[in-house]
């Protein structure tokens, strides 16, 4: 139900049951590199194109969190996803051979919040048992898209942010998980006027909180 101006309250269960991620081999070697389920060392993932690799990652991290979770396919009602490609092409080609029916979304660095707030608005109206949130980015793709292919040697700065190369999948459902959705908070669209293209954190942080999930 409604509650305050844009927030919107659960009044039935909404659970994260379980989630899968992948990283490619520079996150591995960071501080969160334990905390993955999977780091590949090849940053193609045996691809032979970045955009296939992330479309593999895609599909990994998709595939891991059904796995996980102990379910088939077939009790999955809808996939929400997205990727910084244009016509979210990783999400196309890595969520093709699940066969599931699928809302393509994008929300460039909030995407995985935006699909996780969908689903579970979608869940809460009755429309399933288990939805499938997933996202991507690969730093090769997101360079290619946005800036310079990797090929045209272009000079960065040392100080300049890096587009993660990694996936994630969450597993919403009905009964049980780690945690219980209890409603969201969708944000506006708020221009904090920053023109240094290469620092992409000063975008990423606040496009990355523009969903709130209340849990407990």
């Amino acid at each position: 139900m409604k509650q305050g101006k844009y927030s919107q309250r659960f009044e039935h269960n909404v659970f994260i049951t379980e989630a899968a991620s992948v990283a490619g081999k520079k996150e591995g070697e960071g501080p969160l590199g334990k905390l993955f389920d999977y780091v590949e060392e090849d940053s193609k993932f045996g691809e032979d194109n970045w955009e296939a690799a992330e479309s593999q990652m895609q599909k990994q991290a998709a595939e891991m969190a059904i796995q996980k979770a102990g379910i088939s396919r077939g009790q999955i009602q809808y996939l929400l996803g997205g990727d910084l490609l244009g016509q979210t092409i990783a999400t196309s080609f890595g969520v093709m051979d699940l066969d599931l029916p699928v809302f393509g979304l994008y929300g460039a660095c909030s995407t995985m919040g935006e699909s996780l707030a969908l689903g579970s608005m979608l869940m809460n109206g009755g429309a399933g048992e288990y939805f499938l949130c997933v996202t991507s980015s690969h730093f090769a793709t997101a360079e290619k898209q946005f800036r310079f292919p990797l090929e045209y040697g272009n000079q960065r700065p040392k100080s300049s942010t890096w587009t993660v190369t990694g996936a994630a999948a969450v597993l919403l459902g009905k009964e049980h998980g780690r945690v219980k959705v209890r409603g969201v908070t969708p944000g506006k669209i708020v221009d904090f006027g920053v023109r240094d293209s290469m620092n992409m954190g000063a975008a990423m942080a606040p496009a990355n909180g523009i969903i709130g999930l209340c849990s407990g």
